[in-house]
């Protein structure tokens, strides 16, 4: 772990932005971070808190998973997902709308869960399982010039979204650890699957051997993007890693544009962990 810790700062330092993360052996326990309580930008890894709080809501017996919601067109602003080019007035169950959040990070189906959530009972919910430094501030992302100012959007840290993970993990087969989740094992299972139903792959699963199981929440910002998940070696989890990037140039010193110089140091920080905690295949 010391060496990797060290490989995965080099990587950082290289870089010609900023990053921060947070990584934990599954195995042994062992978790490490850089600037991992630092607030960040979320971006749409904000949408795994909104998606547990709406199980809870749903263990609650305020929501159902098999309710209908039916898509409107004031939700429909947005670049982010697919629901924002289809016809309103058609509907869908509330699970089906937050698999859609999670795999394709849907905006439209996003804003209808928080509605149906409400953002104060998604924040209240994040506080109470321990995620001191993530703040909600909207269900949609205003669809203004671009800010990242930190009171202005929703913010996360690395190592609050590995705790959650690391919750939601456990969730699927400890009922304590579920009930911190206000969940039973089955919301958590079902957490779990539909964040490795994932299908934006450009970062964490990158460099990964084909076919490797990822349960995680990519986010993009302005300048920013991030990865958060569990990698598996098999069926078995071998480490939490999230990761963030802020103040990534259009194009760093090689012309390379700067996103894909953030998916491309993602994905090595991926392999590197995958390689040390997982053995080479």
């Amino acid at each position: 772990m010391r060496d990797l810790v060290k490989n995965l700062n080099e990587l950082c330092e290289r870089a010609e932005f900023e990053v921060s993360w947070y990584l934990k052996d599954l195995a042994s326990g062992v978790a490490a971070d850089r600037r991992g309580k630092v607030a960040v930008p979320s971006a749409s890894t904000r949408k795994t808190s909104i998606m547990m709080a709406a199980l809870a809501a749903v263990h609650a017996g305020k929501l159902s998973l098999d309710q209908k919601v039916t898509i409107d067109k004031r939700f429909q602003d947005n670049d982010s997902g697919t629901f924002q080019h289809l016809t309103p007035g058609f509907s869908i169950s509330l699970r089906d709308a937050m698999v859609m959040m999670i795999i394709v990070s849907d905006n439209t189906c996003t804003a209808h869960v928080v509605d149906l959530v409400g953002l104060s009972n998604v924040q209240r919910y994040t506080e109470s399982v321990g995620l001191t430094g993530t703040v909600h501030r909207y269900g949609i992302p205003p669809k203004a010039a671009p800010d990242s100012s930190l009171d202005r959007v929703t913010t996360t840290t690395a190592n609050d979204q590995g705790l959650l993970l690391e919750l939601i993990l456990k969730g699927t087969q400890d009922p304590e650890v579920a009930a911190k989740l206000q969940c039973t094992t089955a919301l958590c299972r079902l957490g779990l699957d539909i964040l490795s139903w994932q299908k934006l792959k450009t970062r964490l699963p990158s460099l990964l051997p084909l076919g490797t199981k990822v349960a995680h929440k990519t986010g993009t910002g302005h300048r920013c993007y991030n990865d958060a998940g569990i990698i598996f070696k098999g069926d078995r989890p071998i480490c939490i890693l999230t990761a963030y990037t802020v103040d990534v140039p259009d194009a760093v010193a090689d012309g390379t544009p700067g996103f894909a110089a953030a998916y491309q140091l993602i994905g090595r920080m991926a392999r590197l962990s995958y390689d040390e905690l997982g053995g080479r295949a």
